[in-house]
């Protein structure tokens, strides 16, 4: 059974929550109309909810278009949570079997990709709650990123990323956050 599409008082709140968390935007209005995040997030539920029921022609269609519009890659199949944040999205991409759990950050050239080519299995992340992706990250296949961990900019995630966590580099290692510090 499809998830309910979402009301626009849901996206009103989407606007406020990134306007609460972006300092560089200036009003809920130009976060709801303007912000290309938001944007493909509000094509991507329709697009979901026809994948949903099988019309994947429908889904396809809207997700290419949304595409076009916005630089932000989201694939119909893609289960994407409430009050997520694509920061500055040009180039994020977003894989099938993806899982975006709720109040993720993620800023542009983030990849949620797939390895392998199997059809019917998970090829892409699980990114679970409140969760932050630097720019031009890239998480590649069926692994997890814990709830509350960061992803630094530019790392490449192959493997399962603890809760918590920081994980920077190529390939992506965890650090020790007591000794994040910037140089």
């Amino acid at each position: 059974m499809p998830n309910k599409i979402k009301n626009e008082d849901y996206w009103l709140d989407l606007a406020q929550y990134i306007y609460d968390h972006d300092p560089a935007c200036h009003s809920v209005d130009e976060a709801l109309n303007l912000y290309p995040g938001l944007q493909a997030l509000r094509v991507h539920d329709l697009a979901h909810q026809a994948y949903l029921v099988g019309d994947f022609t429908v889904a396809r269609r809207l997700s290419e278009d949304s595409k076009r519009q916005t630089g932000i890659e989201i694939h119909p199949g893609a289960q994407i949570g409430d009050h997520v944040f694509i920061d500055h999205g040009t180039g994020v991409v977003i894989g099938e079997t993806a899982i975006v759990g709720d109040r993720v950050k993620m800023y542009h050239g983030t990849t949620l990709g797939g390895r392998g080519n199997e059809k019917g299995v998970k090829r892409h992340p699980t990114i679970e709650h409140d969760v932050e992706i630097g720019a031009n990250a890239i998480i590649l296949g069926n692994v997890t990123v814990g709830h509350h961990s960061r992803i630094g900019a530019g790392a490449v995630v192959l493997q399962d990323v603890p809760p918590y966590a920081t994980a920077v580099g190529v390939p992506a290692r965890i650090i020790d956050r007591s000794q994040d510090y910037i140089i």
